[in-house]
């Protein structure tokens, strides 16, 4: 029963190990954009973006049971596919991005990238939001849930840059843009004058687990700027901004602004462990020589086929343009249902990754319950989706990138019936 299954998960994994809803379900199966429960239930999935090409996508999956069946080793056998794969990934960004050493999390790209920054220039400081989440390594941790103020170990963070709850109120949106710069140049002032020095900023390139939320504009275009000035490196954390995601190949494109690093990871093997820290081939040789990094599963031609067959997805399928225009039309939806909907406080976000900040009526007042109420509801309604954001009050809509505009109809259907349901 599933009363024992989960005794047993609690049993063999900890009964704190993190589970979605409050009636968990068992997945048995998953086929594009949708998955099966053991009782035969089919939800449309909204939230994985792992599976970026689709659950159980056939071309990745004969990529992956070929080369299994073929040859896999680690990294320090020389192996055509695994540089071909390499000069694919770099040339996918721009011409900055000229080398990356492979990984098999977001949280040792991470890792990496913030060592690089400060190993390079020989200082200490890192700057991020107040909001954010980089990954669960030691030092990438240190980063996660900062208030502003507060120096954890040479990391400090800026307030989250953001229209909706401002840093203050009654500004012109310069006038914003301009308060948050100026902290970001206290912040680099602080480091300098503490004797740390300046490394450089990570920032999600769309400010995904912050709550995707909406910069004043120009913001990213000139922080990144002061921080080169100061002689910091700008880190784009793409892992869930990257591939795509955004209706561009990266969310730094979509954003605005060119990074020093790039950091990758979730969607890069659709499922099998892939990530990847890259920068200038001067960087990656320089880091490479200044600190020995080894990874016994990383750059491997497993890796390189389920990499290589996912860009092949996206590339062939033209999920680029897929992703912006059903996106694009699903946010214009959510938008037309909002001046009905008095707790859908502001919907926003990049091609299909969107969020709704779910708030108290009348007010921009985080409702956090609600927000869960509603995820709840939209299971119930066979939909999957999560919640997430500085409050943990936001719904997170994040299909997978073959999600289309008849996907997009069917949960638009159930949305209408939750959201009218929470308003009565």
């Amino acid at each position: 029963t599933m009363t024992e299954l989960l005794d047993r998960h609690r049993r063999a994994m900890g009964h704190d190990a993190p589970l979605f809803y409050e009636d968990p379900g068992e997945l048995v199966r998953g086929d594009g954009v949708w998955l099966e429960a053991a009782d035969g239930t089919h939800y449309l999935d909204l939230y994985n973006n792992v599976p970026c090409v689709g659950h159980a996508n056939p071309r990745v999956a004969a990529a992956i049971a070929e080369q299994a069946a073929t040859l896999n080793v680690h990294s320090r056998y020389l192996h055509a596919n695994v540089v071909d794969y390499t000069e694919r990934l770099v040339g996918l960004h721009h011409d900055g991005i000229e080398s990356v050493i492979l990984a098999c999390s977001g949280s040792e790209a991470t890792e990496m990238a913030l060592t690089m920054a400060r190993s390079l220039t020989g200082k200490k400081g890192v700057i991020c939001t107040d909001a954010t989440y980089h990954g669960n390594t030691s030092l990438v941790s240190k980063l996660t849930g900062l208030p502003v103020g507060t120096d954890r170990d040479g990391v400090r963070s800026i307030s989250t840059p953001q229209m909706f709850r401002p840093l203050a109120n009654g500004l012109t949106e310069a006038e914003l843009c301009q308060r948050y710069l100026d902290q970001l140049a206290a912040t680099i002032a602080q480091f300098e004058a503490d004797g740390l020095g300046f490394a450089g900023i990570m920032l999600c390139s769309i400010l995904a687990n912050e709550g995707l939320p909406t910069a004043p504009g120009g913001w990213f275009t000139e922080a990144t700027e002061m921080v080169r000035d100061a002689g910091g490196f700008v880190i784009a954390d793409e892992v869930q901004a990257g591939f795509a995601r955004s209706g561009n190949w990266w969310g730094y494109d979509t954003s605005g602004f060119t990074p020093d690093i790039v950091c990758m990871g979730k969607p890069m093997g659709n499922g099998l462990p892939v990530s990847g820290m890259a920068a200038s081939h001067d960087m990656i040789t320089s880091f490479r020589g200044k600190q020995r990094y080894f990874n016994t599963f990383a750059a491997s031609p497993l890796q390189a086929a389920a990499g290589m067959a996912v860009i092949d997805e996206i590339t062939d399928r033209d999920l680029v343009a897929s992703v912006a225009s059903v996106g694009a039309a699903l946010k214009t939806s959510l938008l037309a249902l909002q001046a009905s909907h008095a707790r859908m406080g502001d919907v926003r976000g990049h091609g299909l990754f969107i969020g709704i900040d779910w708030v108290v009526p009348g007010t921009n007042e985080p409702d956090v319950d609600g927000a869960a109420a509603m995820v709840e509801a939209l299971k119930a309604r066979c939909m999957l989706l999560g919640k997430a954001g500085q409050h943990g009050n936001v719904l997170k809509i994040r299909p997978p990138l073959v999600f289309q505009q008849d996907h997009a109809d069917l949960f638009l259907d159930a949305f209408r019936q939750a959201v009218t349901s929470a308003h009565n």
